[in-house]
């Protein structure tokens, strides 16, 4: 039973994604966004597997013109893999991208010493995990690959 409703869930925000999509095609908005390079205390990145995206990536996401990005990226963990403590937390830099017919400005943060319990279940986010920097799963998006390769040098 949970298959069938976690696939309709899946279906239902992947059409809601889709339509985003299409807005934004018409629109082409500027954007910003704050991601984070969240590193446990053993060295593991954490990344997520969204609902309504293929792959698994980075937290992350949107965030206002006026939040700095090492706030939205903690607001993010808390919000998407249920952070309770990190250490350091430094911005890394900014990616500017077209993402989806989006201008994104991506603001890259390093957080270190990330403790986490992932919530039971959210809209958004349909699993976390840590994984080994030199072993990541085949299916991280692209989009990821290269995030993690313009913050390698302060890993």
């Amino acid at each position: 039973m949970k298959t069938l409703i976690d696939g309709a869930l899946r279906l239902a925000l992947t059409a809601v994604q889709k339509m985003r999509t299409g807005w934004w095609f018409v629109r082409r908005p500027q954007t910003l966004g704050a991601h984070a390079i969240a590193l446990t205390p053993a060295g593991q990145l954490v990344l997520v597997k969204l609902r309504y995206a293929p792959g698994w990536r980075v937290p992350g996401g949107g965030r206002k013109a006026d939040e700095e990005p090492v706030k939205a990226a903690l607001r993010e963990l808390r919000e998407e893999i249920g952070m309770h403590a990190h250490g350091s937390a430094d911005a890394v830099c900014d990616l500017v991208e077209e993402t989806d017919f989006r201008r994104d400005t991506c603001s890259l943060v390093l957080v270190r010493d990330v403790a986490f319990k992932p919530r039971r279940w959210t809209l958004e986010v349909q699993d976390v995990r840590a994984f080994d920097l030199d072993a990541l799963p085949t299916d991280t998006s692209d989009q990821t690959r290269r995030w993690i390769a313009a913050a390698r040098d302060v890993l």
